[in-house]
């Protein structure tokens, strides 16, 4: 069939692409990329000088193989990461799903469907494309749709198609013959919002969101529904908010590109004295010796020949940065991801998952981490809610270790009584059960509300096997509980609900629905019951049921608060229950005006409003819930292991406000102790923004507007929650920039519209409720001042593309590395956009874990990764970048000072094997060992005292002032193993009288003395001492001596004259006296200074971490007695209200009839 759409080729087709190369960019793009890497793009350089014979020195090959093989082994890893992506790709693509061609319903393949198709979708199936709904199963074409990989809800969603195409149900003659034509906006990453005119049958249809399925979300409760495809493959609402693959380095590779530059400026400095010393030496002397020096044919002065040494002393230096340094960090890094894989503590046994290192180039980055940002919904939560305790009539059910997630299953509950109990539902005071059955009326009454004030719908494809659709889990888990208590909704329709109550089927004639908003913060049912008596049940938040109730109820409301202060405290959400008796004629007068409030175009929201007023009123309390919403376990703990490491934790969800806030307080990313919650709702703009800046300038010394963010304390403890909708304005931006410096006064919150309660309330510190856009004002840097000094942040309502919005604001304007968790394909684009991503492999499918950098199963491993492997990585590379600077610094600076006493011709010091060897053999394996297996502090000590993070975060082990003592200490070792040699063997001569100064003795004594050096070096450096540490140092450097022997020996010597040319000086040298002299003071002059400075620097210029290791050695030594855990129990200032569905419930569609099939 045909549609009258756009033409095809004006739209992309449905394939994604979430890979960087293909196989015909692969080449070109992975060389840019690493060529962007400074020390490669210098080694190519080097590779073209050594390739002019007039200046070159070593040969050429000496850098080709070492630049080919770090070429090649980080184009393989890069290839290797991108076919997984393609792999992935492959199988979303690849997906089948039913097409509507030539009248027939035909299968094929995700990538195939084009803008125009009719589609066909059934239960549990993916959404393949951003579609308009033409019809459905469901009475009236409704469609009920799970959007977890858009917003992280796991609640249902409802759509709707319009009229006109409802009709054509699954008619495929009708669908076949639909030739309507779609005029909307063009592809965008709102989520929530969609504009567009269906032109059919000569008549105009306005479409909006509720028209419309989006990829990503899933078919639920929905036995068929049809679309029409009107956005494809990247157009998508998903793809538009997945982000850009961006290319990750750590703060150590950008401060290497700076150093390499440094080094490169340095070398320079040296090559161009060393230049100028030999345009001197041949003017003064070597113009003069040209019969024993002759100058080559190309040198006519003495300048040329400067110029020429310049580049010669250019290649001979260039082990300033060997190249065997970046195969050295690879090699490392992937050392340290492989600890990550084999980390036994990090596998999920539930799920056999091990922790996975999907990069290996930002090990050392995880030990740097200062802000994490975290999903909520399955990365801090399991979205799993449990009936934990409840309050009737004062009287407190609560397991009898008052907490359920430590009792037994031999206290669990038996509901086997109950045949249409939930087997997965668990409960363990009995005394409930037994009141239930003994008929308590309270009790009874109790349950029964929660039976019939809500808006679940039930399903039952099998007798007596209940499946409940809610909007909310939270509404699930009340109605479940009241099920497995004997109160089982069994059916509604928009007349009636069916309850079974203890075995007996009973029918409620449902008169009304009170729906849920965000104003009023409660919900009610008016029923006939069977008795013909007319009941109003209420369910909300305790801070606005406690108004409505009658005066006879104050004192159970007293004793009934302060049991739900007690479910605070322990972070449960809970609500209150309420129902009034109404009389019959006192509602039929009441409904009258309810219908006219309801048909009212004028105010309508505020007419309902009022007119529910005057029946919520005089109600008698029955009792309050307390449901647990599921931590993962081991979460709170993490999150405050992770507070003690002042890393700060931000949680950026699309669920509702409320949800958010209980999860943050469960958590203990906010505290009831903080200073105070505010919610700003301010609306003069003019007014805020005029006293903002007065106040600034004149307080804040004119930061207002600063490119970078200051590193500043708040005076209290904050918290902060943003929302991802724009409701107001920026004014409320400017206020909370005033509140974080402590400059506002009570008397212009006022101004701001803020209530007299929460003046009232003000303190040194405080939590602040944001309802503004934080992310397109123009204020943002106020907001990220304010955030940045704030406890904990909450952004909540925020779309996939407004969380790594968020994450690039941080990054933009703090100098910090950040790092995103999340476990579901909303959470793809802020993966990807922090400096690392780690995935939650969880219920969510693989997006998350698939574009991630790290992956395992649960929240907990998070401070394993960070303060464990991520700080141990850390400083394993600062260890190993400040030696192998350091030995190569001293190494190739011995140069410098021998070009003072040969003419500055460019010869080395040292031998070509080993030039060739020291770097590759001599010194390889005792780094390595000391990067892969060192450890100042085991595990247990580095999680007991999460402080030690503290010197990753602020770079203290390896920054350019720590470059800069690598310098000095590489200068002061050359000179001292330079001239020490020099002065040992001048004018003298060995046991046997024949003279020992010579160059090639000379060689041999520097070399050897820089070996034993550069090996005590690491000796002192190495913290944690094992069999293979010993082999790899000790070894190497008995390894060095028999090389020695075996190059200089006179069989090598006299077969490969050209190539061992020390014939036999090992053999006259190594056992003299002379060398014995100058490795002792070598070692002395080089080794003392060390020590004294590893001795002085705790006591004169300590660090944070100095005291901690003080406080270990003394545990090490004296350990103290476990300590006893006491639970402090603070009063409780918030409330942990039961958080309904964000949007209005299903009220009005259920009393509308809409949800009924009809047979």
């Amino acid at each position: 069939s045909e549609y009258l759409m756009i033409k095809e080729n004006y739209f992309c087709n449905n394939t994604i692409k979430t890979s960087k190369y293909s196989v015909v960019n692969f080449l070109p793009l992975n060389l840019f990329e690493q060529f962007q890497r400074l020390a490669n793009a210098y080694f190519l350089i080097l590779l073209f000088l050594q390739l002019i014979p007039q200046i070159s020195s070593l040969a050429w090959y000496t850098t080709v193989i070492p630049l080919v093989v770090v070429l090649s082994v980080t184009a393989v890893k890069d290839a290797i990461d991108d076919l997984k992506r393609h792999q992935n790709d492959n199988q979303v693509n690849n997906r089948s799903v039913l097409l509507l061609m030539n009248g027939r319903m035909k299968e094929d393949k995700w990538m195939n469907v084009q803008v125009g198709d009719i589609i066909k979708l059934e239960n549990n199936q993916p959404v393949t494309a951003d579609m308009l709904l033409l019809s459905s199963s469901e009475p009236y074409s409704l469609t009920y749709v799970e959007t977890a990989d858009l917003d992280g809800e796991t609640n249902l969603k409802v759509k709707q198609a319009i009229s006109i195409t409802s009709e054509m149900e699954d008619n495929l003659e009708l669908l076949s013959a639909f030739d309507g034509e779609v005029k909307c906006e063009p592809p965008n990453n709102k989520l929530d919002k969609f504009a567009g005119i269906l032109t059919f049958k000569g008549k105009n249809y306005v479409l909006d969101h509720d028209k419309l399925l989006l990829r990503g979300c899933i078919i639920r409760n929905t036995d068929w529904c049809y679309g029409l495809v009107i956005y494809t493959g990247p157009d998508t609402k998903l793809m538009q908010n997945s982000g850009k693959y961006t290319l990750k380095r750590t703060q150590i590779d950008h401060l290497m590109n700076v150093l390499v530059l440094w080094i490169f400026l340095f070398l320079g400095i040296m090559c161009f004295i060393l230049a100028i010393g030999h345009w001197i030496w041949e003017s003064q002397k070597g113009y003069y010796f040209q019969i024993f020096l002759p100058w080559e044919k190309y040198v006519s002065s003495s300048v040329i020949s400067g110029t020429l040494i310049f580049w010669s002393y250019f290649i001979i230096l260039n082990t300033m940065v060997p190249i065997s340094l970046y195969v050295s960090i690879e090699i490392i890094r992937l050392g340290n991801s492989f600890y990550i894989n084999w980390d036994r503590k990090m596998f999920y046994a539930p799920r056999n998952t091990p922790a996975q290192a999907r990069t290996t180039t930002l090990n050392e980055e995880l030990g740097q981490v200062q802000y994490v940002f975290s999903d909520k919904t399955g990365t801090l939560t399991q979205n799993v809610m449990i009936f934990s305790k409840c309050s009737i009539n004062g009287k407190l059910y609560v397991p009898k270790n008052n907490d359920s997630r430590n009792n037994n299953n031999k206290d669990m509950i038996d509901f086997s009584y109950n045949k249409l109990a939930d087997p997965k539902f668990s409960f363990y005071d009995k005394t409930l059960v037994e009141a239930v059955k003994e008929g308590d009326h309270w009790v009874h009454l109790f349950f029964l509300s929660l039976s019939l004030c809500h808006t679940v719908m039930s399903e039952e494809k099998l007798e007596g096997v209940l499946v409940y659709q809610a909007q909310s889990p939270d509404e699930g888990a009340l109605v479940t509980a009241a099920r497995n208590f004997g109160f089982v909704f069994r059916s509604r329709t928009f007349e009636t609900i069916t309850v079974v109550e203890m075995g007996q089927t009973r029918v409620y004639q449902l008169l009304s629905i009170l729906d849920f908003n965000n104003v009023r913060k409660r919900m009610s049912v008016i029923v006939r019951t069977p008795e013909d008596r007319v009941m109003l049940f209420c369910k909300g938040a305790d801070t606005i049921i406690c108004e409505l109730l009658h005066p006879s109820c104050y004192s159970l409301s007293d004793v009934t608060m302060e049991q739900l202060d007690d479910y605070a405290t322990e972070g449960l959400r809970t609500l209150m229950v309420a129902y009034r008796e109404l009389d019959d004629a006192f509602f039929q007068t009441w409904s009258k005006k309810h219908s006219e409030a309801c048909l009212t175009l004028e105010n309508r929201e505020d007419r309902l409003s009022d007119v529910y007023e005057e029946i919520e009123k005089d109600l008698m309390l029955l009792g309050a819930t307390a449901i647990e919403d599921k931590l993962q376990d081991g979460v709170p703990e993490t999150i405050i292991m992770l507070n003690k490491t002042k890393i700060k934790m931000w949680v950026l969800t699309g669920d509702k406000q409320e949800t958010a806030v209980n999860i943050a307080y469960s958590c203990n990313i906010f505290e009831d102790e903080m200073d105070g919650v505010f919610t700003v709702e301010g609306k003069d703009t003019e007014i805020i923004q005029k006293f903002c800046k007065e106040e600034v300038q004149t307080k804040a010394g004119g930061t207002w507007g600063l490119e970078r963010i200051p590193e500043e304390e708040a005076n209290g403890s904050y918290g902060l929650v943003i929302s991802g909708y724009s409701l107001v304005g920026n004014a409320e931006l400017q206020l909370c920039s005033l509140l974080s410096r402590n400059f506002l006064p009570k008397s212009s919150l006022l101004q701001a519209g803020v209530s007299e309660e929460r003046r009232g309330n003000l303190k040194s510190g405080c939590v602040l409720l944001l309802q503004a856009c934080a992310l397109e004002g123009n204020l943002e840097l106020e907001l990220m001042r304010t955030a940045c000094m704030c406890k904990g942040v909450i952004c909540c309502r925020m779309t996939p593309l407004q969380k790594a919005q968020v994450v690039e604001l941080v990054k933009t304007y703090k100098n910090v590395v950040t790092l995103a968790i999340g476990d579901g394909a909303n959470d793809v684009s802020m993966i990807k956009a922090a400096h690392i991503g780690v995935g939650i492999s969880g219920h969510e499918g693989m997006q998350a874990m698939l574009n991630s950098d790290f992956s395992f199963s649960q929240f907990q491993y998070l401070q394993r990764l960070l303060l464990v492997h991520g700080r141990w990585s850390y400083n394993r590379m600062c260890k190993f970048l400040s030696y192998f600077f350091y030995k190569n610094f001293t190494f190739t600076l011995v140069h410098f000072w021998y070009a003072f006493f040969n003419g500055f011709s460019a010869q080395t010091v040292y031998d070509t094997w080993f030039i060739t060897c020291y770097n590759l053999v001599y010194t390889s394996l005792p780094v390595l060992g000391m990067s892969l297996f060192d450890q100042d502090v085991n595990e247990t000590w580095s999680l007991r005292f999460p402080e030690l993070y503290e010197p990753g975060q602020h770079n203290f082990y390896f920054n350019k002032r720590e470059f800069m003592k690598c310098l000095l200490h590489g200068i002061y070792n050359s000179f001292v193993l330079f001239f020490i040699p020099m002065g040992t063997i001048y004018d003298s001569e060995r046991i046997d009288g024949k003279d020992i100064s010579d160059y090639q003795s000379f060689s041999l004594i520097v070399e050897t003395s820089l070996i034993w050096v550069v090996t005590l070096q690491i000796s002192l450096k190495t913290t944690y001492w094992t069999l293979i540490s010993h082999f790899f140092i000790w070894g190497s450097l008995g390894f060095y001596f028999c090389i020695v022997v075996l190059l200089y020996s006179d069989g090598l010597c006299l077969l490969f004259p050209d190539i061992f040319e020390f014939l036999g000086v090992a053999r006259n040298i190594l056992l003299q006296p002379q060398m014995c002299l100058s490795i002792i003071l070598s070692v002395v002059l080089c080794i003392l200074p060390v020590l004294g400075y590893q001795f002085l620097k705790p006591l004169i210029w300590p660090i944070s971490v100095d005291k901690v290791f003080e406080r270990i050695h003394q545990f090490r030594r004296h350990p103290e007695p476990p300590r006893l855990r006491t639970k402090v129990k603070h009063p409780s200032s918030r409330r942990s209200a039961y958080a309904f569905s964000h949007k209005q419930g299903f009220g009005a569609l259920i009393t509308s009839g809409k949800t009924m099939k009809f047979k």
